[in-house]
């Protein structure tokens, strides 16, 4: 495998903005290696946070139209980006902004045009890196787990923390992921209600008490019953978790300490349900591990179970986007990039679809 100089674009469901993240990837002694050489982050416009919070709402040729437009956007900031720091790129690899997620009913839907993306940057462009697992009968998620393995094996444990909180680990030779449930998406919707962009470090949080009525009702909410493979989306949110903090009337801090001892706890009972013994690793990255709060109560609720160890902060903010560049580069190399003992597909796969611009 030569190395790769790829660009990885991530935006997730907590709707930050879009991670920029220039990867150098090569392959030696049958493990993988990289580098992080640049990175960049763009804020979404009020303007854009709206349209894409609200996406899922369009009628089907509004959702096509933002799709394309999406996607020159996309490329726009990525020749910004190659134009700034001179850079040599071989591929750009973009996950897109999932508008829908629905695998039990075969769909799965990421805006940002590729075609569009490649014409605007004038790259090759690989991108729907979950429709074909889809279409294998998987959940086309999550796929953050072949990065786990093939960068981070060293840990036990990889858990994510971005909108939805999701972990990976190996399990009798298989890699094993699903998403838990919530994270930054809950804590941001509760401060965005107030006006504030979010809880920097959990200092609110820090000074709530738990609403023990609104933790109940968190707790119960069925997707947690489920067996994995599972994963979720932005719908299952709007439909299952805003009419419980929009029933909840208490005072922000209150409602973003329940939260956080909310998922911090689903998370603790699904490190413990897993790990034959104590004293595991736990890698964080994610916006949520720069919520010092968060990690402190996970740590707690974790106990002798695991170590939570937050890396540097290129990682926990680039992680994402370093591993799309990684499945950019098995994409062209035809290498595996999706695993299906973490989506339930049918197979394992090459996935995702390459551009050519012209």
């Amino acid at each position: 495998m030569k190395t790769h100089k790829i660009i990885g674009l991530m935006s997730g469901t907590s709707l930050d903005g879009l991670d920029l993240a220039y990867c150098k990837i090569w392959q030696e002694d049958k493990g993988y290696n990289f580098e992080i050489a640049e990175t960049h982050s763009v804020s979404y416009s009020d303007e854009m946070k709206q349209r894409l919070k609200n996406s899922i709402y369009l009628a089907a040729d509004e959702l096509l139209i933002f799709h394309n437009t999406y996607g020159t956007w996309l490329g726009e900031q990525v020749l910004d980006f190659i134009n700034s720091y001179d850079l040599e790129v071989d591929c750009v690899a973009s996950h897109g902004h999932t508008t829908h997620h629905q695998p039990q009913n075969g769909l799965t839907f990421q805006i940002g045009s590729g075609q569009h993306l490649a014409n605007a940057c004038h790259h090759k462009v690989v991108c729907d890196f979950r429709t074909n697992d889809v279409a294998l009968h998987g959940q086309g998620a999550p796929l953050v787990p072949i990065g786990d393995r093939l960068f981070f094996g060293q840990y036990d444990f990889c858990l994510n923390l971005g909108g939805i909180s999701n972990i990976s680990f190996e399990k009798n030779g298989e890699r094993l992921a699903y998403d838990i449930g919530l994270a930054n998406m809950v804590l941001n919707y509760i401060t965005r209600k107030h006006g504030l962009e979010f809880d920097k470090g959990g200092q609110l949080a820090r000074g709530g008490k738990i609403n023990p009525t609104m933790l109940e009702q968190l707790n119960d909410l069925g997707f947690y019953k489920l067996p994995y493979p599972k994963s979720i989306g932005y719908e299952w949110f709007v439909d299952q978790v805003v009419p419980i903090v929009e029933a909840t009337d208490d005072s922000m801090p209150n409602l973003l300490r329940t939260a956080i001892d909310h998922i911090c706890e689903q998370i603790a009972l699904q490190v413990k349900a897993n790990s034959p013994a104590d004293h595991r690793s736990l890698l964080v990255t994610g916006g949520g591990a720069l919520n010092d709060f968060l990690i402190e109560t996970l740590q707690s609720k974790l106990g002798p179970t695991a170590q939570v160890t937050v890396p540097e902060t290129i990682l926990v903010e680039f992680k994402e986007a370093l591993v799309f560049a990684l499945m950019g580069a098995l994409r062209l190399e035809q290498k595996t990039n999706v695993l299906c003992s973490v989506t339930g597909a049918r197979s394992d796969s090459s996935s995702g679809v390459i551009y050519l611009p012209t």
